[in-house]
């Protein structure tokens, strides 16, 4: 499942001798991977002698962040911040010009910064859509009562509409895991908006929105879990059926990796529903899926077999541990504290270079306690999918390494009939990852240098398979 790749830094107080003056503004792009560029804004002021700052990602949608530690002597600007294991170094070359270095979690970029914004290329996108398109677009709002939450998205509507000729069928899209915008936009790609696009040129509504929290879409984000995210797409049904334009009767969902587990849960319950198409959908227990995609990603990171031994023990102990205490989050931080701090006390190389244990200790147990990441873990979608009696399509690339492709589709082939519903479908495609991408190792460090963003034949499989059980 998708997640954030990179934290950027959490502050830093600052306290230097200069001779360049340093104060003001300072702007640089972190290239976090190929492809991949994360913009900083650093702010420094002065007042008599003491320096203070603040910092801001704005991808990362974090401002003002306040800096704890930064020195400046013989011309070098030094930043570090313990409690995320992470340094920056530069020389400062003018008033106007810092090249330096930056540190975290075992991992060295380059990055400069200078005193205004640096363009970068945009990535090349040809899958993109650009206006004008030939459908109707509405932008939307929907509310979710129970979650005080409104959301705000748009519905794409074939041509025949505006002929009069008849209601539509219509698919929601439902995102991944992490706050995702209504095109799931991540690493310069916008797959929602190409499935949308697709889908609308060939006689499908599609609905997407921004999840809760999320960009235009209002209520909390943080501490909601999938069974909440169920609720979300409850409510954009609830919606969407009572639009003039759309066939009631012929609405169903197509949900991307955490979504392939909400859209079951919906319908599920919903027996309204027309059909759900799973795209890496998950077909495994939480914890035994995590495990696997920890295991694939580190091999394809070059990690040797012992590490990978050793991340899985680790995972198993402490999997098991929020499994056994689950809902009671003091009893889970405490006892993965005391897990965590002697085997990092054992297996020191564990530590990323560059990091510390303490700084190590608190992402690990801030993760695993989480409300969402709980609930992931003791979430076994087997027993829901044998309820689900809509049409299934589940579609996977072989070369997933955060879904495993074979393993997930038996499953959800196997579950949905195991409940009596014989009309479930399954496609693996080769050599795609988990975003649809053609690709050679599946590697998420390849996603944002990929150029296409959705294979054109998984979309065409999606398109026809909506078409013919919505006749």
């Amino acid at each position: 499942m998708k997640r954030a790749v990179f934290v950027v830094l959490l502050g830093f107080i600052s306290h230097f001798n200069y001779a360049q003056n340093v104060t003001g503004d300072w702007y640089g792009n972190l290239e976090v991977q190929p492809g991949m560029v994360l913009p900083l804004v650093l702010h420094i002021n002065e007042t008599d002698g003491t320096y203070t700052g603040t910092l801001d990602s704005p991808d990362q949608k974090a401002f003002g962040i306040p800096i704890t530690t930064v020195t400046y002597a013989d011309a070098t600007l030094h930043v570090a911040i313990t409690n995320m294991g992470l340094t920056y170094e530069g020389a400062v070359k003018s008033d106007a010009h810092i090249e330096g270095t930056f540190q975290q979690g075992g991992q060295t970029f380059p990055l400069a910064l200078a005193r205004e914004a640096i363009t970068v290329e945009a990535p090349n996108r040809p899958q993109e859509p650009q206006a004008p398109f030939p459908y109707k677009t509405e932008e939307v709002t929907f509310k979710n009562e129970a979650a005080n939450a409104t959301f705000s998205g748009t519905i794409t509507l074939p041509k025949v509409v505006f002929k009069g000729k008849k209601k539509l069928p219509a698919v929601i899209l439902i995102s991944g895991s992490g706050p995702q915008d209504r095109n799931e936009e991540l690493l310069g790609h916008k797959p929602f908006l190409v499935i949308a696009d697709y889908l609308t040129r060939n006689g499908i509504a599609v609905l997407r929105y921004d999840d809760r929290g999320t960009a235009k879409s209002t209520g909390e984000f943080q501490g909601a879990t999938s069974a909440d995210f169920a609720t979300d797409a409850q409510a954009a049904f609830d919606f969407l059926k009572n639009h003039p334009d759309i066939d009631a009767s012929k609405i169903g969902f197509a949900g991307h990796s955490e979504g392939g587990l909400i859209a079951p849960m919906v319908a599920a319950k919903n027996k309204e529903v027309a059909f759900i198409a799973l795209l890496a959908g998950v077909g495994q227990p939480g914890d035994e899926l995590l495990m696997d995609q920890g295991f694939l990603i580190g091999k394809a990171q070059g990690l040797d077999d012992e590490i990978l031994r050793k991340n899985r023990i680790a995972q198993e102990v402490m999997f098991g541990i929020v499994k056994e205490y689950y809902g009671n989050t003091p009893k889970v931080k405490e006892e993965l504290t005391t897990y965590l701090s002697n085997a990092l006390d054992q297996n020191p190389e564990m530590i990323p270079e560059g990091s510390s244990k303490e700084a190590l200790m608190k992402r690990e147990i801030n993760t695993l306690s989480s409300e969402w990441f709980q609930y992931l873990l003791i979430t076994d979608p087997r027993p829901t999918l044998e309820k689900v009696t809509c049409p299934v399509l589940a579609i996977n690339g072989s070369l997933d390494l955060q879904v495993p492709s074979q393993k997930n589709l038996e499953n959800i082939e196997n579950a949905v009939k195991k409940g009596g519903n014989t009309d479930v479908t399954t496609v693996e495609f080769p050599n795609l990852n988990h975003l649809f991408q053609t690709t050679t190792t599946g590697s998420p460090s390849e996603y944002a240098t990929i150029e296409e963003t959705f294979s054109p034949e998984a979309l065409k499989v999606l398109s026809d398979w909506i078409i013919e059980k919505t006749k």
